[in-house]
């Protein structure tokens, strides 16, 4: 056996792009991390905003997944935001009482389940989401 059959037989070839155009494995793991990033928001006020507004100005020209997911995500959590405020003037009227804990759980159950489908290589589209940006 030659040198060159010798060292392509021991060597393994290189990784292929994934098929299909499906997204790959670091391109969904920052599609997840889009959407999971909001959560700092219950820490620090407007970072449910702000953090995946970061990670999708830093990855979009080089992952279109994470552009996606990102776009995705910000839109959310606007929508989100318009939400809590209408809930805190509708307090004046008892409703935003009630409704203000709904929104809080609608907005962590979809983050999550966002989160899990990016990460599966699913372009995830929330429910009831104004896109404002396109």
């Amino acid at each position: 056996m030659s040198e060159i059959e010798n060292q392509s037989a021991t060597s393994a070839p290189p990784p292929s792009p994934p098929a299909g155009g499906s997204p790959g494995a670091e391109e969904r793991q920052w599609g997840m991390f889009a959407h999971l990033s909001a959560l700092i928001g219950i820490v620090i006020p407007f970072g449910n905003i702000i953090a995946p507004l970061v990670i999708w100005q830093i990855k979009k020209d080089t992952m279109p997944f994470v552009a996606d997911q990102g776009k995705e995500a910000v839109n959310f959590q606007i929508t989100i935001l318009i939400a809590v405020i209408i809930c805190f003037i509708l307090t004046f009227v008892l409703i935003g009482i009630l409704l203000l804990p709904l929104v809080g759980l609608y907005w962590l159950i979809f983050t999550i389940i966002a989160g899990i489908k990016a990460n599966e290589g699913v372009a995830y589209r929330y429910p009831a989401t104004i896109r404002l940006i396109s």
